[in-house]
């Protein structure tokens, strides 16, 4: 149809859908639904979305490091094994359920209806990671910013923002001393420091002296770029430079979304296949740099001793899980706007493939310059690699300054950040959207046919909430929101994901709906996967991270007050409290009858289902 509305009515026979109901009856009339929803323009805006979305920034800042950690090579056989029991099977089971329901997060939950608490926990999470995800894109675009000048303004420690322990690297590089550096941070996200032992001058009797040092891209980003306070309690003053930048990314998200999927599918054109060209162009630069090879090997060359650690394994599964997405809502949003009879199956491979791919590739970029800072800095490389913000805003930066050219490579890597966090953004913000106009629209008559109006209040209010994290305290809050927003509430959305479409609707009837679409039967193993092994997986990620979990830290200086340690959880616990509360809430509000059949009415399809 014309004005950018594609519009598909499909018909199909959901009799067989219903062969299983709860009480075991079937019912006899055939059931034709319709179904009106926006859609892709064409394949290639899915699986760019997807693709775009699913390859972020934990991709190039956390596999790397995790990888070399592990056991190098060796760890790409729990990897690719994590992956075909459960990274795929979960993101093939959110692909095919959203394109069958055509429905945002919340009322996709129309299957069962009492477990609509699952979609609202996936606005939530998202809700949440909306106020600190851009926050971190506008760090990025401010050294994308700062970069276009003549020299890096974090080469060498500059009196406005460098302390009196800030070391440029000729000075150290040129000292007689010897370097042991350790890094320390948050969880993985590693930011350092390092101790230089350097012989007294005049010395007769070899006396050692430590100094505790910092090299300038530290400084830059702790004095200069955060001014980090003293704490969460420490508010300070807002960084208006941070908060221009915050509200460009806003503007930016607002504008790619104004139009919806259609907008969305176009930009992504640029956002998702830009960085490939970047990282091609970094890798080519970084085998020019001496040491580089170094680098490379100690990247790749595996240790299959290191298989008997336990944490291998959980590492392994917790990437695979946090890189492809499921539980979060962005790929039922996406798929939600298929064509009926797309073959999500094959596109869903395919994207999978390429977002474990991308983060392999990503690593020998990252090493090969990890390897020339080795080399330039006499330095380990074990006390060079790291991850997270640490790589990005410290490390990276500091080996960029180094090179011939530095302004260019620097303006080249932080767009390339910009276009992997964008993407990434664009669906996320997308998905509280859609499952709130799906609600909105159904129960508001002004709002219907007005979703641009809700995704601009959303995108303020979301951006008005942000300012607290582009403060000098910011960091810490943004620490604290990443820590406990996300890593366990998708946990528990996963396996109840799991638990109600294998148990509650049924897996077969399920695949049967699958092969509806597709025109025939998945392998019986992504039924079994579905029911027993990717459940078992996520319940074992969950328990690792509970034996392990220790008090919030940053930058192993800061320990998080108990209150903040209390908030957080609170944060997780808003969220999680979705799920067993709207289930209680259904139960006694919205069903009548005696127990039996209450219980019917919350595990049963309702009449919106298929609709």
């Amino acid at each position: 149809m014309s004005n950018g509305k594609e519009m598909e009515e499909v018909k199909y026979d959901l009799s067989k859908s219903a062969e299983k109901t709860v009480d075991g009856s079937c019912p006899e009339k055939e059931v034709k639904a319709t179904v009106k929803r926006e859609h892709w323009s064409n394949k290639m805006d899915f699986i760019l979305s997807c693709l775009g979305w699913a390859v972020g920034l934990g991709n190039v800042w956390r596999f790397p490091y995790l990888c070399y950690r592990n056991g190098g090579g060796a760890f790409l056989v729990p990897y690719f094994l994590m992956l075909a029991l459960s990274g795929l099977p979960l993101f093939l089971m959110e692909l095919g359920l959203g394109q069958f329901a055509s429905r945002g997060v919340i009322q996709i939950w129309c299957m069962a209806p009492a477990f609509k608490g699952i979609g609202l926990t996936m606005c939530m999470i998202n809700s949440l990671v909306n106020i600190y995800y851009p926050v971190i894109i506008a760090y990025i675009f401010y050294y994308f910013f700062v970069s276009f000048a003549r020299e890096l303004p974090w080469k060498y420690c500059n009196p406005l923002w460098a302390s009196e322990n800030c070391t440029d690297p000729d000075s150290r590089s040129n000292s007689n001393g010897t370097f042991n550096g350790t890094f320390n941070g948050t969880g993985e996200y590693d930011v350092s420091t390092w101790s230089m032992t350097t012989m007294l001058p005049n010395s007769t009797n070899a006396t050692n002296a430590i100094e505790y040092a910092k090299r300038p891209a530290q400084e830059f980003w702790d004095n200069f770029v955060l001014q980090r306070s003293s704490g969460l309690h420490d508010t300070g003053v807002i960084r208006w430079q941070l908060l221009l930048c915050l509200a460009l990314v806003w503007i930016l998200t607002f504008l790619a979304l104004v139009k919806g999927v259609k907008s969305v599918g176009k930009v992504v054109y640029f956002t998702a296949t830009f960085p490939y060209i970047v990282l091609t162009i970094l890798l080519i630069r970084g085998l020019t740099l001496e040491g580089s090879l170094d680098g490379i090997l100690y990247y790749i060359r595996p240790n299959f001793s290191r298989l008997k650690d336990p944490r291998v394994w959980k590492d392994a599964a917790a990437q695979i899980f946090y890189s492809l997405g499921p539980s979060w809502g962005g790929l039922l949003t996406m798929a939600s706007y298929n064509k009926f009879n797309n073959n999500f199956y094959r596109d869903g491979i395919i994207i999978a493939l390429l977002n474990c791919s991308t983060s392999i590739f990503a690593g020998f970029v990252i090493f090969s310059v990890v390897g020339f800072m080795s080399f330039d800095s006499g330095l380990p490389i074990d006390k060079v690699a790291t991850s997270g913000p640490g790589l990005v805003f410290v490390v990276y930066p500091e080996a960029l300054a180094r090179m011939p050219f530095a302004p260019l490579w620097s303006v080249l890597f932080f767009f390339m950040f910009i276009t992997i966090g964008l993407d990434s953004q664009f669906v996320d913000v997308e998905t509280v959207v859609s499952g709130l106009y799906d609600i909105v629209e159904e129960n508001i008559p002004y709002m219907r046919g007005r979703k641009t109006l809700l995704t601009g209040i959303i995108s303020f209010v979301t951006f008005l909430i942000g300012i607290l994290l582009v403060t000098q305290s910011g960091i810490y809050w943004l620490t604290l929101i990443d820590n406990f927003a996300s890593t366990f509430t998708t946990l528990v959305v996963a396996v109840s994901e799991c638990l109600v479409i294998s148990y509650v609707y049924g897996a077969g009837r399920f695949v049967e709906d699958l092969k509806v679409m597709l025109g025939y039967r998945i392998p019986v193993y992504w039924q079994i996967a579905w029911m027993f092994i990717a459940p078992f997986v996520i319940v074992f990620i969950f328990i690792f991270f509970c034996v392990v979990y220790q008090p919030l830290i940053y930058d192993a200086s800061y320990t998080y007050p108990q209150w903040g340690e209390t908030l957080g959880w609170l944060m997780a616990l808003s969220a999680m409290i979705f799920i067993p509360g709207y289930f209680l809430f259904f139960f006694l509000f919205k069903t009548e009858g005696s127990i039996r059949e209450r219980f019917h009415t919350c595990l049963s399809p309702s009449e919106k289902w298929g609709r």
